[in-house]
């Protein structure tokens, strides 16, 4: 598949992608960026998911060394819950290739809002381990539904997973941003080789962003490891409601016929 982009159209998503992988490491939400950037730039949906797709599962496995060599990744104890991500992404991945484009250029900007409205009222997570709410069995079915939701479109889904392992897994912020980039990455693969069997990636625009992303996601683990995910959310209200009214915009747009 082949888009024609400016070269500055190029560059700004170079550098998008940077600041996404950024925040994607501090706290999750870095498609809040890419997806919509991309879109705003000209890319059509389901290609837009899928080059994202590509550079943050490559800037998702950067992240998740950087963790899993400073000890904060637990392997065991996620496997299975990484493996339904898996199946869930691989499924949503799958399905959203037979979606109307214009079904999710009207989603995107709606679901842009919902996200901004969770991150600025969504209360502070703890820095400390506790006791888990539920069972292994429980915490598959959300990482499953999530990995789904990664697969079929995606933003966000850092800050889901992150936010499932507090409440749900009793982890601590720290650890349950450097456990949520195993699931993430296990989302991430699943939903690109369904993506990259359709046809739909556009590889050196995703390759130059995952090289940008990857830069991000290793200063946002660093600082992640000393200072945890603190002052990420304003930024990523800000920029997700900027990016929707980008969107919006647009004539083209299919939500502009009903105001």
């Amino acid at each position: 598949m082949t888009v024609q982009l400016t070269l500055e159209a190029v560059l700004f998503l170079i550098g998008v992608a940077f600041l996404a992988g950024s925040i994607d490491a501090l706290a999750g939400g870095g498609g809040l960026l890419t997806i919509p950037a991309l879109m705003a730039s000209g890319v059509p949906p389901v290609a837009a998911l899928a080059t994202n797709k590509l550079q943050s599962t490559i800037g998702t496995a950067s992240a998740f060394l950087t963790f899993h060599r400073a000890g904060h990744v637990d392997l065991r104890a996620l496997a299975l819950p990484a493996v339904g991500a898996f199946v869930g992404s691989l499924a949503g991945g799958t399905a959203v290739q037979f979606v109307d484009p214009a079904f999710l250029a009207a989603f995107v900007p709606v679901l842009l809002v919902a996200m901004a409205l969770d991150f600025l009222l969504a209360p502070p997570m703890s820095e400390v381990d506790r006791k888990a709410r539920v069972g292994r069995g429980a915490l598959v079915a959300v990482t499953t539904a999530i990995g789904f939701y990664d697969g079929f479109f995606g933003p966000g889904t850092g800050s889901f997973l992150t936010t499932a392992l507090v409440a749900l897994a009793g982890l601590g912020l720290v650890r349950a941003i450097a456990n949520t980039k195993f699931l993430n990455l296990a989302t991430n693969v699943a939903g690109l080789a369904a993506l990259v069997a359709g046809g739909k990636v556009l590889w050196l625009l995703g390759g130059a962003m995952a090289l940008a992303n990857v830069a991000g996601n290793q200063l946002g683990a660093r600082l992640a490891i000393r200072f945890g995910g603190k002052g990420v959310r304003p930024l990523l209200v800000v920029m997700s409601l900027a990016l929707t009214i980008k969107l919006l915009s647009d004539p083209s747009n299919p939500l502009r016929s009903l105001f």
